[in-house]
């Protein structure tokens, strides 16, 4: 299956610029933060994901310190100030004992990965 890049109409974009964009989620308009870092596929050259620092409250029932990791094919459109992006079952759940809806990578254990 291949990925389609994301619709954007720059072609080239530096890192510094990219850091300033807020993450927002198309799926229910929550701002989820900016991007704070990128992992990236070096022997392909390609990014394989975004990390958002899980600061907000929002994000605070992942875990003290937590990231949100979404991968590229997630994203939706680079525009001007904003990364949308499409995250579904992403919620503020009313009790910590519900069952989250990210997987855990097991080299990460500090990471949530959609």
């Amino acid at each position: 299956m291949r990925v389609s890049a994301p619709e954007t109409s720059v072609r080239a974009m530096k890192i510094s610029e990219f850091q300033t964009k807020d993450v927002i989620n198309i799926v229910d308009g929550r701002r989820l933060g900016q991007i704070s870092d990128l992992e990236i596929d070096v022997r392909q050259g390609k990014i394989e994901a975004i990390v958002v620092p899980g600061s907000s409250r929002f994000m605070g029932w992942f875990g003290g310190g937590s990231e949100l990791v979404i991968p590229w094919r997630n994203i939706v459109k680079i525009g001007s100030d904003v990364v949308l992006v499409r995250l579904e079952g992403l919620h503020e759940p009313p009790d910590e004992r519900e069952e989250k809806p990210y997987i855990e990578r097991q080299e990460r254990n500090d990471r949530r990965v959609f």
